[in-house]
Formats: C-alpha cells, sequence, structure tokens
C-alpha cells in the first residue's frame, strides 16, 4: 500500500504526539531513576550514621561501666601517692619511723629534682605520664641484715610504689667487731614512681 502526501499530512500530526510521548516517558523514566538511586545512597547514609550512633552509645556504655568499675581502684591509688603529686614528706616520716623503731644507725638522704621516667617496659599508661624521684639513701649497718630490715618496712609502711635501682655495701672495719657498733655502710639508689594525670588544656578568648 502505498501513502501519498494526502496520508502523510494525517498521520504527521499522530506522530509528532507519539514522538512527544515517547520522549517524555524516557524523561520520566530517566527521572525516576535518578531519584531512586538518590533515595537509596539517602537510605545507605542514614543506616550508617545509625550504625555508628549504636556503636558510639555502646561505646559510652562500656566506658562508663569501666569507670565504674576501676573508680575505687583509681581513687585507692590517689590515697596511696601513686597517682597525683609526690609525697616526699612522707617518705622521709616513714625513714624516720624505720629508724627510730629498729634502733638502726644513721640514715641519711637526699632526693633528686623529680623527672620523667620512661620504662623500658611498656606501661600502657595513654595520656597519664609517669615520673621519679631518685631518692640516695646511706645506711650505717651492724650487718647486711639491716638494709634488708630498712628496704621491706619501706615497702610494707610506704603504699607509694619505689624501685631499687643499686646499691653499694662497703666494710668500715676488716674485721666485724661483736660490740653494736657501725661495721658497714650501704649507699642505694631507690627510684620513687608517680603518676601524674592528663593535663587540661582550659583556654578563652575576649
Amino acid at each position: 500500500m502505498k501513502m501519498n502526501t494526502g496520508d502523510w499530512k494525517k498521520i504527521q500530526l499522530p506522530l509528532v504526539g507519539l514522538a512527544v510521548s515517547l520522549i517524555a516517558m524516557t524523561l520520566l523514566v530517566s527521572y525516576f531513576q535518578e531519584k531512586e538511586d538518590e533515595s537509596t545512597q539517602m537510605l545507605t547514609k542514614q543506616k550508617n550514621q545509625l550504625s555508628q550512633a549504636v556503636q558510639k552509645y555502646q561505646r559510652s556504655g562500656q566506658e562508663k561501666s569501666t569507670i565504674v568499675k576501676y573508680l575505687p581502684l583509681y581513687k585507692e591509688l590517689i590515697s596511696d601517692g601513686f597517682v597525683g603529686e609526690e609525697r616526699r614528706i612522707d617518705w622521709v616520716d616513714t625513714l624516720r619511723k624505720i629508724h627510730k623503731s629498729n634502733k638502726l644507725f644513721n640514715i641519711n638522704y637526699t632526693i633528686s629534682t623529680q623527672e620523667e621516667y620512661k620504662p623500658e617496659f611498656n606501661s600502657g599508661l595513654g595520656a597519664f605520664q609517669m615520673f621519679r624521684s631518685i631518692m640516695k639513701l646511706e645506711v650505717s649497718m651492724l650487718h647486711e641484715g639491716d638494709l634488708l630490715t630498712v628496704l621491706d618496712l619501706l615497702k610494707q609502711e610506704q603504699p607509694s610504689p619505689f624501685i631499687p635501682r643499686e646499691c653499694e655495701i662497703t666494710r668500715q672495719k676488716q674485721e666485724i667487731s661483736k660490740t653494736l657498733t657501725s661495721n658497714m655502710i650501704a649507699i642505694c639508689e631507690l627510684d620513687w614512681l608517680t603518676i601524674h594525670e592528663p593535663r587540661v588544656l582550659v583556654g578563652g578568648f575576649k
């Protein structure tokens, strides 16, 4: 069947309408596909935010339970003088008490300036810092047992931790005297340890 010019004129308008409809349908499909992709991305983003919020809430709960669990121990460490400012007066008072109660010979001491201490082992202190003060002890002794007495009683009566670094014992006489006199001198160095809390930066603008 052949179409003449008159026939083409008759179907021209419907063809234009069909073309317009196809173009419109294509645009609508493209538009809705784009919106669907945006909705999917938004949903994924919201799911991720929800997951992060849940994890943060769970961590906060764990942190709270950890604080509640270890707070009494932390307060005890503060009370013992391990956390916070060092307590030199307590150390000296303990030495004086040991000297007097055990009727020992002379005990002389010096304490160095406090310095930051980085142990060779992993302390796991996080933001906390460990410091030490070196105490040099000079103990006049009847025998070696006097030094052990001093160190043992320091450990028992002084809760602040210390680490004996080294001790050197020197005889004052060739032969040990049977009388109650000083026969030996021990010179020791002790590391008294304290932990400082993390520093809080406080600032402002005017």
